[in-house]
């Protein structure tokens, strides 16, 4: 290179230059550190740029560089975590808002000034590089020059301010004043972009509700593995690495879960003081009562509108009542007065007939013949209708010879068809016991084994687990003849009794009653020979229904419920329960418990043996 020379100055060329050599330069030296420095920091500046930008940089203000060295000098290399990172390069002021050109450059001045070997130069006493404060400005780069560890330490930035405002007088009258810079300082951590601003007095519902929605699912990168207190590559071996990064690990973790605590503690504040908040609550609250009261007086009208037309519908209904009672009652007088005067006929023919009878002495020879005549008239009195008593009296009374014949021939139709109607329902009952339709080779089914199995139907209802098994076994426990039911057989049988027609079915329910009457001798009847089948069956069922009324279903619930009251341990037990279920008495309440319980083991022993019989 040329050397330099003044503007007085002139040059000359005496002959022209040769061909240029290409010759080949290695750098030593401090030449050789700077190419160093510039490939390991990617700088592109060239050797006398380098040395421009530091003989530039080398002019500053002599207090600042005082303060500077000052501060760098009390830097401790090992204590290199607790030290301000920014401050070492000069970006205090800047810190995370400095670029990555910012930090560049701010690095190179540091270098230029205080590295080693310039200040040996410039007659520095310089101790070793561990213990020289340059390590520090070294350090610092590395930190900062690096995004990820440049954020662990901004996570950590000393220079921030963590105070977040409380609820008071102050905070509520200077809302926006107080808490907008809070929010400011703090949206630097959010990882979406951009951070809605808290805005004014006269922001709308929308944006002041997307604010907060977004503050209250804040999403911080703000991280702390700048302050893990031990590093894990200084662990021994692999165990103890893993046991630091456990421990490490949990450390962030509380301190996220405080940060996070910390950020939702100031929205809270925030939303506690917001003035909008409360003049869009009172809103709200306004809107909601005007909606309460017109659907209060819309309720109102409606009420009012049906209350009115319910008054005209029972109005109507009453009138129409009113008139179905009118009509119903002369429809019943006049049924009583005919019915009168069917008995006062009936009675005056049957006196009629006595007379006549009388008259004749009875039709009869000897005394034991009006005997038997006497019954036959009281027979004919009882069963025979109006009319045909009315022909029988005009006969006898038109006939004076033929009077006899006349009255034996009557009694002769009436006994024929007595009997008649006792081989009906004979044959009915043989019929209904014997098997119903075209299930002629089930086996035979009597009477006690058909009122098991009716009994057996309603105490296992639908949805019983393996219903007809348990039914088949309860009736093959309870039965007293030794036939043996299957499940099928008795499925079969319970279809055709719910095929019978509706007289084969009270045929069935008049011989229960039969039976029963015959078996409580204390309300059994003298009937007479003369009384027909239908008769004493009707007799025997109201025995039957007068002794053992059917338990509803209220009372039943009446009665478990006063079971569970009135424990076993309580005095006079049974009467107390008696007086809870009106209409029943103590013995009919004991009765009922006893069938109950009995009902139970019942259902418990043919569930049990029929789940044997499928386990066989």
């Amino acid at each position: 290179m040329l050397s330099n020379f003044d503007d007085n100055e002139t040059s000359e060329v005496y002959s022209s230059l040769s061909a240029f050599t290409k010759v080949k330069v290695e750098p030593v030296g401090k030449w050789f550190e700077i190419i160093c420095s510039r490939r390991r920091n990617h700088y592109s500046n060239s050797f006398h740029s380098v040395e421009s930008s530091s003989s530039d940089e080398d002019d500053v203000s002599g207090e600042d560089e005082v303060e500077d060295i000052s501060y760098l000098r009390n830097l401790d290399p090992k204590d290199w975590k607790n030290q301000d990172h920014y401050a070492v390069l000069g970006l205090r002021h800047k810190r995370f808002k400095a670029s990555e050109e910012d930090l560049k450059k701010a690095y190179r001045k540091k270098v230029l000034r205080h590295h080693p070997d310039k200040r040996r130069n410039r007659g520095e006493d310089v101790q070793d590089l561990d213990h020289d404060y340059f390590s520090c400005i070294t350090k610092a780069y590395e930190i900062l020059g690096t995004v990820q560890k440049r954020q662990s330490y901004d996570s950590v930035d000393p220079e921030f301010d963590n105070d977040i405002p409380s609820v008071n007088a102050n905070s509520k009258e200077n809302f926006f004043s107080v808490f907008s810079p809070v929010f400011e300082r703090n949206a630097r951590w959010s990882t979406k972009k951009p951070v809605p601003l808290l805005g004014g007095e006269d922001a709308d519902f929308d944006a002041v509700d997307r604010f907060y929605k977004f503050w209250y699912d804040f999403d911080s990168w703000r991280e702390f593995s700048y302050l893990d207190e031990e590093e894990k590559e200084r662990g021994e071996n692999r165990e103890e690495r893993r046991w630091i990064e456990k421990q490490n690990k949990i450390a962030r973790q509380r301190r996220k879960k405080e940060e996070m605590a910390r950020i939702r503690q100031l929205v809270d504040n925030a939303y506690s003081c917001d003035p909008r908040i409360v003049k869009f609550k009172e809103e709200e609250k306004q809107r909601k009562l005007a909606q309460k009261r017109a659907k209060q007086e819309a309720q109102r009208a409606k009420i009012i509108e049906e209350e009115k037309k319910k008054q005209e519908a029972l109005e109507a209904e009453r009138l129409v009542k009113q008139k179905e009672e009118e009509e119903a009652r002369a429809l019943r007088e006049k049924e009583k007065k005919e019915k009168e005067a069917h008995k006062k006929m009936i009675k005056k023919e049957r006196k009629n007939l006595h007379q006549l009878c009388e008259s004749s002495g009875y039709f009869a020879e000897n005394d034991s013949e009006k005997v038997d005549h006497l019954q036959e008239v009281d027979k004919l009195c009882k069963l025979l209708s109006l009319e045909r008593l009315q022909s029988l009296n005009e006969k006898l009374q038109a006939e004076t010879n033929g009077r006899r014949e006349i009255f034996l021939s009557e009694v002769k139709i009436l006994n024929e068809q007595l009997e008649k109607e006792k081989e009906q329902l004979t044959a009915a009952s043989q019929k209904s016991s014997t098997g119903v339709g075209d299930n002629n080779n089930q086996k035979h089914w009597s009477h006690d084994d058909l009122q098991l199995l009716v009994k057996a139907v309603n105490l296992f209802p639908a949805g019983t687990i393996n219903r007809w098994e348990v039914v088949a076994a309860f009736i093959c426990q309870h039965s007293c003849s030794d036939t043996k039911r299957t499940a099928k057989e008795v499925l079969a049988k319970a279809k055709d009794l719910q095929k019978l027609d509706a007289g084969l079915k009270e045929e069935v329910n008049k011989k229960a009653y039969e039976k029963m009457g015959k078996s409580q001798k204390c309300s059994s009847v003298a009937l007479k020979d003369d009384s027909t089948l239908s008769e004493r069956f009707e007799n025997q069922a109201e025995t039957n229904e007068i002794n053992s009324a059917p338990w509803t279903a209220e009372e039943q619930k009446l009665l478990e419920q006063a079971l569970k009251t009135y424990t076993t341990s309580t005095p006079d037990r049974w009467d107390k329960i008696a007086l809870c279920i009106p209409g029943r008495t103590k013995k009919e309440c004991m009765k009922r418990y006893k069938d109950l319980v009995e009902m139970v083991r019942a259902k418990k022993a043919a569930q049990a043996a029929a789940s044997s019989k499928n386990k066989k």
